[in-house]
C-alpha cells in the first residue's frame, strides 16, 4: 500500500465526531482506526467495491475502472439508483488490462482510455478508479488524471481506493475523499437562495430520493446537491455554497459532512427518511437549521403545516394494515441507518421487531436503537447472526417474517417463512410518507401469501397413518404366501 493511500485512510478515520477517537492522543489519533484485516474480512465488499457504489450513482459522468474487466463486471448497476435524466453512469468503463500491463505498466492504457471516453461520450467529468491489480503494479493514476485533465480540458478524478486498502464501508470513505479532493468546491452555482441544502449519503434506490423531493418542493427548500443519488458533477461540485446539510447514511460519508462543517461552515444533522415520525422531525430539521442560517422564520409554520397534512393522510391509508399486522414478529437483518430507522417505521406499523442487526452500524446507530426499543434494546441488537442461528429463529416461530438483502431470502424460504428484501437491491422505495404506505403494503402481501399455506402443508407421505401401512403390508405379504 502507498504512502499516500496509508495517509489519506488516517485521515478518513480521524473523525472529529467520534468520541473515542478524540480521547486519544495527537500522535495516536493520526494512525486512526485502521488495524490488519483477517482473511476474508472484505466478503461483504472491498474498498473498490465501496468507492463505485458511492459514486456511481452521479449519473453525468463516465465512470472508468483501471483494472481487470471482472473489477467492472462485479459492481455494474448493483443498486437500482435510478436516474432522472442521463444514463451515462449505467455504461460500463474499463481498461481491461492484459498480463503484459501488469509487467510493463497500464498507465498509456489508462490515458488512451480517457482520451476515447471523451471523443465518443463527451461526459460532464470523468471518475478513475484504481483496483488491486494496477495499484500492486505501481500505476499512477493520479499523474495521469492530471495530464489527461490538461489535456482534454475536462474534470478527470482519480479515486484511489483499490480493495486491498479494506472493507467496503472504508471504500464509500475513500470515494468520498475524493470529492472533497477534487470536486466539491471547484465550481460556484448560477444562483443561491436561503433554502439551498445538499442531501448526503442518498443513493436515490429505485426513486426514493423523488418521494422526498416534492415535500421538499412545497416548502420552497432546493436541493442544492444530492451525494450522489440522480446527481450531476457541476451540483456536487457547487455543494459548497448550501447553507446546511443533511447526513442519510454516516456509515458512508460522514467524512464529507464533517469536513464541509470546517472548511465552510455548513452545519449538519442526521436523519431518516424511513417511517412517518422520522420524516416528520427530518423536515423539522432542515427548517430549523435553514431558519439559524438566514430562512424566513415562517419556514417552521409551512413545516408544520405540511407535516399535519402528510401525515394524517398517510394514518389513514395504513390503518387497514394496522389491525392485520398488529403483534406480527420481525426479524430485521441490516445495517447502517436502516438497523435504526427501519425499526421505527415497523414499530408505527405495529409491528414486534425481535431483532435487529448492528453488525455495520455506528456507535450512534446503536444508540438511536436503545432510544427508539428503550430498555430491551440490547436484547435485540445483534452484532452478528449466523445462517444456521436466522433459520433457527424463523423455525422456532420467533419471528413471522424476515427483512434483509438478497443473500439472506433463501435462509427464510428453506424455513418456509415469508421474507422482503429491505436493502439496497429492492425495486421498491420505501421513503417518505408515501414510502411508508408502500412498505406496509408490502409486508402485507409478504406476510399473507397464500403460498405459505401450501409450502407448509405437510405432504402425502408424512400424514398417512401407520395402521393403514402395517395393514396394507400384512394384506400383501398373505396374497404373496397364498
Amino acid at each position: 500500500m502507498s504512502a499516500s493511500l496509508q495517509a489519506k485512510i488516517a485521515q478518513v478515520f480521524d473523525e472529529p465526531g467520534c468520541d473515542k477517537n478524540q480521547g486519544k492522543s495527537e500522535k495516536e489519533r493520526k494512525k486512526g482506526c485502521t488495524k490488519q484485516l483477517t482473511p476474508g474480512a472484505a466478503a461483504g465488499g472491498c474498498a473498490f467495491d465501496g468507492a463505485k457504489i458511492a459514486l456511481q450513482p452521479i449519473v453525468d459522468v463516465a465512470h472508468l475502472v483501471h483494472g481487470p474487466i471482472a473489477c467492472e463486471g462485479n459492481s455494474w448497476d448493483n443498486r437500482h439508483s435510478a436516474s432522472s435524466g442521463s444514463q451515462l453512469y449505467r455504461t460500463g468503463f474499463t481498461t481491461d488490462i492484459n498480463e503484459l500491463d501488469v509487467i510493463y505498466g497500464a498507465e498509456k492504457r489508462l490515458f488512451k482510455s480517457i482520451r476515447e471516453i471523451c471523443e465518443k461520450y463527451d461526459p460532464a467529468a470523468i471518475f478513475v478508479y484504481q483496483t488491486c491489480v494496477t495499484g500492486l503494479i505501481g500505476d499512477d493514476i493520479e499523474a495521469v488524471c492530471k495530464r489527461a485533465a490538461e489535456k482534454f480540458g475536462k474534470p478527470v478524478i482519480p479515486v484511489n481506493a483499490p480493495g486491498f486498502a479494506g472493507p467496503k464501508n472504508l471504500g464509500n470513505k475513500l470515494g468520498a475523499e475524493a470529492l472533497l479532493d477534487y470536486v466539491i468546491g471547484t465550481v460556484e452555482p448560477t444562483h443561491t437562495t436561503p433554502y439551498d441544502i445538499n442531501i448526503i449519503g442518498e443513493y436515490n434506490l429505485s426513486g426514493e430520493l423523488w418521494q422526498v423531493k416534492p415535500l421538499l418542493d412545497a416548502l420552497g427548500v432546493r436541493i442544492l446537491s444530492c451525494i450522489s443519488g440522480d446527481g450531476r458533477y457541476a451540483e456536487v461540485a457547487s455543494a459548497h455554497r448550501a447553507r446546511a446539510n443533511m447526513m442519510v447514511c454516516s456509515k458512508s460519508m460522514i467524512n464529507i459532512a464533517t469536513r464541509m462543517q470546517q472548511r465552510w461552515d455548513i452545519p449538519f444533522f442526521e436523519g431518516s427518511f424511513y417511517g412517518i415520525g422520522d420524516m416528520s422531525e427530518t423536515l423539522r430539521e432542515i427548517a430549523r437549521l435553514l431558519v439559524e442560517r438566514g430562512a424566513p422564520a415562517e419556514l417552521q409554520d409551512r413545516t408544520e403545516a405540511l407535516i399535519a397534512v402528510e401525515e394524517a393522510r398517510a394514518w389513514e391509508r395504513i390503518r387497514a394494515y394496522k389491525q392485520r399486522l398488529a403483534g406480527k414478529k420481525v426479524l430485521l437483518i441490516t445495517g447502517g441507518v436502516k438497523s435504526w430507522s427501519v425499526v421505527a417505521a415497523l414499530q408505527e406499523a405495529g409491528l414486534e421487531v425481535v431483532g435487529t442487526s448492528i453488525k455495520k452500524s455506528t456507535r450512534e446507530d446503536k444508540e438511536k436503537i436503545k432510544q427508539i426499543m428503550g430498555e430491551e434494546a440490547d436484547a435485540h441488537m445483534i452484532d452478528d447472526m449466523t445462517p444456521r442461528q436466522m433459520y433457527a429463529m424463523l423455525r422456532e416461530a420467533k419471528a413471522d417474517i424476515m427483512l434483509s438483502g438478497g443473500r439472506s431470502q433463501f435462509v427464510a424460504l428453506k424455513a418456509r417463512m415469508p421474507w422482503m428484501d429491505i436493502n439496497q437491491e429492492r425495486h421498491h422505495a420505501f421513503a417518505g410518507y408515501e414510502g411508508m404506505v408502500t412498505m406496509i403494503a408490502e409486508i402485507d402481501k409478504a406476510l399473507f401469501n397464500p403460498m405459505w399455506a401450501q409450502v407448509r402443508t405437510p405432504a402425502p407421505w408424512e400424514t398417512v397413518d401407520p395402521l393403514l401401512v402395517e395393514q396394507d403390508a400384512a394384506q400383501l405379504a398373505a396374497e404373496a404366501a397364498a
